[in-house]
This record gives C-alpha cells, structure tokens and sequence, in this order.
C-alpha cells in the first residue's frame, strides 16, 4: 500500500445528485474527499476549513457564478487548484473560468476515467482541458500578447537559468511535465522542481499562468 498522502477533494455543485455521485466516485477511487458545497458561498467557507488539494467547480452555482467562487478560492487559498467540471463547452465560459484562476476546465460528458486522471493531473500541478480547449486557451494568451506587446518594456523579468527556460518554452507549448521529462531527457521529479522553482521566480500560482507568461514573453516562438 503507497505511503503518499492522498489527494484532497471538495466538490462544488448545485445539483445534489450529480454533486453526490461524483464524490462517491473519486471516493472509490481513493481520493480524500473532504467536503461537499452546494453553492459558492459555502464553497469558500468550507474550502478555507478543509484546504483541499483540488477543488472540482461548477459553473452555475446560482447568484454566485463558479468563476467568482473560483477567483476567490484561488485568491484565499493559492495551493489550491480548481478544476472546473461543467456542462457547458462555450469558449466564453472556458477563458473566464482560465481568467479567474482555474488549473483546467473539464465538461461534464467526461468519463469517470479522464476525470479521475484529470484529479490527479491537476494536483500534480499540470493544466488539464477537454479537447481542443487548451489549444482555444493559449490562442488566446497569444493574442492577448499581441496585443499588449507594446508594452512589454520596463522592468527587467527574474533571471531564471537555462534549464528553468527550456522547460518554460515547453510549458508554454502545452506540455505536461511527463512529456516534457521526456523531450528533455529528465525525470519527472527534475522538471517538477523547474517548473515550482520558476513559479516562485516569477510569483506565480499555477501552469496555467506560466504558460501564459511564457507566452506574452515570446517564449512559445521556436
């Protein structure tokens, strides 16, 4: 039997049996689940008492929408990861969501498989997206840096070495760490020290803001 802590979980959703089943889910897939909410008042009451690893959100949680609850859970918690879990694919709701904090955005005809594996990615530090949302997520970090690309100058950004750099580039190319372990000829453990290194460099919370930073940087550019 592994000696690793398990993964803590809350789930944020306003449908009792849909919220139910997804808890006793993870539950029988050895997941600490350690709360349940119903909206997002509770959510973040309740995650600021169990501090989960993962918390996994809805996005309709009635007058509080989950983006909100989202931005303030983050905002509170920071070594908590939000996953969002929705019905809705709408392109709008996936960067709002990315926006306001969240790890990944999953849609809720996931499988019990690509949700339990999304669990655990997600609290490995990974970002994690129903197809073809990610690439919809650093398109848009790319011209958002467009954008803003006239205003790149000023204060000179943290040093970080060379290695630290090669792997933000793969980041920002929307590789998991495993892949890019692999690219590198690194263990796993190695890029995950990198990347947490370069988080604390550049004061961020998460591989969804490094990515982004990677990219309004041009360091997604062979």
């Amino acid at each position: 039997m592994s000696d690793e802590p398990r993964i803590s979980v809350m789930v944020v959703d306003d449908h009792p049996i849909w919220r139910d089943g997804v808890a006793r889910d993870l539950t029988e897939h050895g997941f600490d689940v350690r709360a349940t909410a119903p909206d997002a008042d509770a959510a973040l009451r309740i995650a600021r008492t169990v501090q989960p690893d993962v918390v996994l959100m809805d996005l309709n949680l009635g007058s509080t929408s989950g983006v909100d609850a989202t931005r303030e859970i983050t905002a509170a918690l920071p070594s908590t990861k939000v996953l969002v879990l929705s019905a809705s694919g709408e392109h709008k709701d996936v960067l709002e969501a990315v926006k306001a904090g969240a790890s990944g955005y999953l849609v809720k005809s996931a499988s019990a498989v690509e949700l339990v594996d999304a669990v655990h990615r997600t609290a490995a530090g990974d970002p994690v997206f129903t197809a073809g949302l990610a690439g919809l997520v650093l398109g848009e970090y790319r011209r958002m840096a467009d954008a803003s690309s006239e205003d790149a100058a000023g204060a000179e950004p943290p040093r970080l070495t060379e290695r630290e750099t090669d792997v933000l580039r793969l980041v920002a190319k929307g590789l998991t760490a495993r892949q890019i372990a692999e690219r590198l000829v690194l263990s796993h453990r190695t890029v995950e020290n990198h990347v947490q290194s370069t988080l604390r460099k550049l004061q961020l919370h998460n591989r969804v803001e490094l990515a982004r930073y990677a990219i309004e940087h041009g360091l997604d550019e062979d």
